[in-house]
C-alpha cells in the first residue's frame, strides 16, 4: 500500500510539473467522478445521465460512483487466496462501470483470461458471450457512423448496441465469477450440485 501511495504521489508531481499547474486533477480525476462530458461512447453512463432530470443527477453519481467502488470489496474479499484472478474480476468491474469507458477496457479484460487456462473447462457459456462481442463489434461504429456521421439514425439505435456490448461484458464478468468459483472445486459429479456460501 505503502509504494502505491508513494507511486501515486511521485506522478501526481510529475503530471502538475509537466502542466505548470494543478489544473489537471480537474480533467482527470475529478470529471470521472463528475462525469460532465456526455458523449456518446461505448458506457451505459451517457444515455442515462442525458434522459436524466438535472435535480436527481448528483445522487445517481454518487449511486455508480459508490457501486462500483463497493463491487471490488466482495470480489477481493471472495478471491483473496488467488490475488491474480481477483485482479482480473476487478478490472473487468472497472470496465463494466466506468463512467468513460473504451473499447479496449473490455479488451484488456477479456484477454486476460487467457492468463487462467484452468478456467477455461468451467465457462459456462462462452459461445453466446463471443458473439454478443461480435455482435456489438459490428452494431456499434455502423450505428455511430448512421447517427453522428450521416444524420440518418438516432441515439437509441446506438444506446441499443451499447446496451448488447454492455450485455456481453456483464456475461463475461459472470462466468469469470463462476469458474473461478467452480475451478477449486473441481469437477461436478452427476447428481450432485455446487453450492457457494
Amino acid at each position: 500500500m505503502a509504494q502505491y501511495v508513494v507511486y501515486v504521489l511521485l506522478l501526481a508531481a510529475i503530471s502538475t510539473l509537466v502542466t505548470g499547474n494543478m489544473g489537471w486533477i480537474r480533467e482527470t480525476w475529478w470529471a470521472t467522478l463528475t462525469v460532465p462530458d456526455l458523449t456518446p461512447n461505448v458506457g451505459l453512463w451517457w444515455y442515462f445521465f442525458t434522459e436524466m432530470f438535472d435535480h436527481f443527477r448528483n445522487f445517481f453519481l454518487m449511486v455508480f460512483t459508490a457501486f462500483a467502488t463497493i463491487a471490488t470489496i466482495p470480489l477481493t474479499l471472495k478471491f483473496q487466496h488467488d490475488p491474480l484472478y481477483a485482479i482480473y474480476l476487478v478490472i473487468g468491474t472497472i470496465s463494466l462501470f466506468k463512467s468513460y469507458p473504451t473499447m479496449a477496457d473490455s479488451g484488456l479484460f477479456l484477454t486476460f483470461i487467457s492468463i487462467f487456462p484452468e478456467v477455461w473447462p468451467y465457462l459456462r457459456h462462452p459461445l453466446p458471450t463471443v458473439m454478443w462481442h461480435l455482435y456489438a463489434s459490428t452494431l456499434l461504429p455502423l450505428f455511430n457512423n448512421l447517427w453522428l456521421g450521416q444524420g440518418t439514425g438516432n441515439s437509441n439505435f446506438f444506446y441499443a448496441a451499447t446496451l448488447v456490448f454492455g450485455v456481453a461484458n456483464g456475461a463475461a464478468f459472470l462466468d469469470s465469477v463462476w469458474a473461478g468459483l467452480a475451478v477449486p472445486y473441481g469437477e461436478i459429479k452427476q447428481g450432485y450440485s455446487l453450492l457457494q456460501i
